[in-house]
């Protein structure tokens, strides 16, 4: 939602701000880190003032902090490629991750597109994009799109990720 993208940069832009800020971790709400855009606003006038999720994940991209994705449940569309912006991913186990846009006729609108291959080449990243299916936690880690894989609570690992780097 517009809510959350700002709450997001907002977030961000404090974080890059604060010196005692040492890294940042993102994660989502109720064990999913993000299904990604929701459908409807794409009919839906653009608002002035909003800043467009790719221009979001470039600022978390360019973050001289490192910045570590928690995913949990699910991290499709838009929430994947706010993970691929991320320094880092740990992934629940049981997490799944996919561009599913490609189903309903979109591409990924948020340069998912370059940062996958650029993750895990070509060949893997074009059979995730183009098939829009849901890559679980084990595979991704053997792709190289998550760092690592927990069976426990990812937030708490994702925050010793961060004090580590």
């Amino acid at each position: 939602s517009l809510t959350v993208l700002q709450a997001l940069e907002d977030a961000l832009k404090r974080a890059d701000a604060d010196p005692s800020v040492k890294a940042v971790m993102i994660c989502g709400e109720n064990g999913k880190f993000s299904a990604g855009a929701d459908i409807r606003g794409f009919s839906a006038p653009k608002r002035q003032g909003t800043t467009p999720l790719s221009l979001i994940i470039s600022l978390i991209e360019r973050s001289e902090k490192p910045v570590v994705a928690a995913i949990e449940g699910i991290a499709l569309g838009g929430g994947l490629e706010v993970a691929l912006g991320c320094h880092y991913r740990i992934a629940h186990v049981k997490a799944q991750m996919g561009l599913p846009e490609v189903t309903i006729g979109l591409l990924p609108g948020a340069e998912g597109t370059q940062r996958l291959p650029r993750l895990i080449g070509v060949p893997a990243a074009l059979d995730i994009i183009t098939t829009g299916r849901h890559i679980p936690a084990t595979e991704a880690l053997k792709l190289g799109l998550v760092d690592e894989v927990v069976e426990e609570n990812t937030i708490e690992a994702a925050i010793g990720l961060a004090n580590k780097v």
